[in-house]
Formats: C-alpha cells, sequence, structure tokens
C-alpha cells in the first residue's frame, strides 16, 4: 500500500453584500377552513404579482411554509375560525428599490401583510466559489507538507479529493428604521459575506 497523507483544508473568501432577502408573509382568519386558505392564497398571489410588478423576477420569487391552524374562545374549548399563513421569499437585487417593493407588497395585501425579516447576502459567482476552494487547496498543502516533513517526506501526486459544499454562511441583517418604510431606498450596511468550505485531499508520500 502507498504510505500517503490525508489532511482536510479550510478556506475562506470575502465578498461584499449585493443581494437583499426579503422573508415575508401573508396571514389571515376565517371562520372556516376553506375560506382561510383560499384568502391566504389569493393575497399572496396579490402581493407576488406586485413584486413581479417591481421587478423581481420568476426566479427570484418562491413560497415557503404553508398552514393553518384552529382558533378557540376564551376557554379554549370551542374553535372561533382559523387562521392560514403563506410565508414567501424574495430576492432584490437592487437594494434601492426594497423600500418601494415594501409598501407595494403592503399594498397588495393589505394588513394580512408581515415583513419577517430583511437581510443581506451575496450571490456565489463561480469565480467566489474558486476562490474559497483554492484557499481550501492551499491551506490542505501547507498542513500536508509539514506533516511530510515531520516523517522524512515529501508529498508527491495527489491520490483523492473530496470537495465539501460552499458554504455562504449567515447573512448579515441591514440596519433599517421600525417605522413605516417610505417610498425609495432604505438605509443599509452591507460589511462583508464570507463563504467557506473544506477540501479534504490525500497525498502520496515520497520518501
Amino acid at each position: 500500500m502507498t504510505d500517503h497523507v490525508e489532511v482536510t483544508g479550510h478556506g475562506s473568501h470575502l465578498v461584499v453584500p449585493d443581494l437583499v432577502l426579503v422573508r415575508a408573509r401573508v396571514q389571515v382568519q376565517a371562520d372556516d377552513v376553506a375560506s382561510a386558505l383560499g384568502q391566504a392564497s389569493e393575497r399572496t398571489a396579490a402581493a407576488l404579482q406586485a413584486a413581479a410588478d417591481h421587478g423581481v423576477e420568476a426566479t427570484d420569487r418562491r413560497t415557503a411554509d404553508v398552514g393553518i391552524h384552529p382558533r378557540y374562545d376564551r376557554e379554549g374549548q370551542v374553535v372561533a375560525g382559523y387562521t392560514a399563513y403563506q410565508a414567501f421569499v424574495l430576492t432584490v437585487r437592487d437594494p434601492d428599490r426594497v423600500g418601494d417593493l415594501i409598501q407595494a407588497l403592503a399594498g397588495a395585501a393589505g394588513d394580512a401583510l408581515a415583513v419577517d425579516g430583511i437581510e443581506m447576502t451575496a450571490e456565489q459567482t463561480p469565480v467566489a466559489n474558486e476562490a474559497v476552494r483554492e484557499a481550501a487547496f492551499a491551506d490542505a498543502r501547507e498542513r500536508a507538507s509539514l506533516y511530510a516533513r515531520l516523517a522524512g517526506a515529501s508529498l508527491g501526486r495527489v491520490l483523492e479529493v473530496r470537495e465539501g459544499a460552499v458554504d455562504p454562511g449567515l447573512p448579515r441583517p441591514m440596519m433599517a428604521r421600525a417605522a413605516a418604510f417610505d417610498a425609495g431606498s432604505m438605509p443599509m450596511e452591507g460589511g462583508t459575506h464570507e463563504l467557506t468550505t473544506t477540501i479534504t485531499v490525500r497525498w502520496e508520500l515520497v520518501s
């Protein structure tokens, strides 16, 4: 069996956030299940159409959780109605349009709209993914070279490479006013976004 050394390298790469994620939902109440679900679906469709009208492409609009649960009277014994909700996530590629978009969503969905979060993130481009993988491979080579020297050998050919998925980490929250959204842009701080990954490499050891 060929002598070898196997190490895992860790890589990171900083990118500037250029996308905004708007996490919102529509929540309605009705006397029966069918009405609650129907109204939630109708208002969600109106909100998504408003997003489309404000330049959010179909690939940047996606629905998330949907559910319904009963509402009980004060004694908690009798069902007084039902609450249905539908969540959705919008990717906004022009941060300056977020304020206008929120207003449009509120106009379409009315009081049923709730905005659960507005976050900044970065698009994973091929260039950024390559950079973070190169950093992980360089870290693996440095570790392997150290172990090889300690063993009185040098690194030979690469026998195997196992790549981990590039992790964009958690989006950094934007800074935004808690008051009503004004038309136009919203204040925000982008900061940086760290992509990370791991690469496990097995090298042949040469005496």
